[in-house]
């Protein structure tokens, strides 16, 4: 089957409305545990390093509820999903106190990459997943796959789908958003992840006029972001789902 985007496919608009409101929906679950997991792993990479802020304020969970931000995990993909455009967002920051850290530009850092790491993580964990269901059952993944590629909660020959077909779903949508969620909080600019890390290396005083620039670099990300994202991910995405044989 030719690999393609399940978050493109999904917003064909000359696809039943019945299948599009089946993958917003999944598309917000997986978002929401996506985000709790990026937040969960900056709080529990912190609490081992010696910082117990985030842990103490209930932020190593799983649990959405600890990490919403109205606006970031709420109104924006929700904003997105009604436009018909791939959902999207964030989660309120995780609060880390660096001077309980024994070597703050390292463990600092390294508490700021483990967000990114575990979205990377969980997409690795969602293709062995897929391949288990593959060789295990071939054809409820034949019928589920066919499903996700046309849009339809039919066989070709008008037969129910497989059961497997939310569970492959669910698994392909993951992929594509921890990915997307591991890019975009890579990115070098403030006050993103990756800028945090560009951070800690510079010296104070470009320190500073880097801090500066995250207001404007924030504007840009907002208005181009979604194109340099795409960039970015979909050779990435490809790549997983050729693993799986999509």
């Amino acid at each position: 089957m030719k690999a393609k985007s399940c978050l493109r496919r999904c917003y064909d608009e000359t696809k039943p409305m019945s299948p599009q409101v089946l993958i917003i929906l999944s598309q917000i679950v997986v978002l929401l545990f996506a985000i709790s997991l990026h937040e969960a792993a900056h709080a529990w990479t912190a609490w081992k390093l010696g910082d117990p802020t985030a842990m103490m304020l209930g932020r190593v969970t799983l649990n959405p509820i600890k990490h919403i931000d109205p606006i970031g995990t709420v109104l924006f993909p929700l904003l997105l999903a009604i436009t018909h455009l791939p959902v999207f967002g964030w989660a309120k920051p995780t609060p880390v106190t660096t001077r309980n850290f024994k070597n703050i530009r390292r463990d600092d850092t390294l508490t700021t990459l483990a967000g990114p790491v575990s979205n990377f993580l969980a997409a690795i964990v969602c293709v062995l997943v897929l391949l288990a269901l593959k060789f295990a059952a071939p054809t409820g993944f034949a019928q589920a796959a066919y499903g996700i590629s046309t849009q339809t909660f039919a066989t070709p020959d008008g037969g129910p789908l497989s059961i497997l077909f939310p569970i492959v779903m669910l698994l392909l949508l993951s992929i594509e958003i921890n990915l997307a969620l591991c890019v975009f909080n890579l990115l070098p600019v403030p006050p993103l992840d990756g800028g945090h890390i560009v951070r800690n290396f510079l010296p104070y005083k470009a320190a500073v006029l880097f801090d500066r620039v995250g207001m404007v670099s924030l504007f840009l990300i907002f208005f181009f972001g979604g194109r340099i994202i795409s960039n970015l991910t979909g050779p990435l995405i490809h790549a997983f789902l050729r693993v799986v044989g999509l």
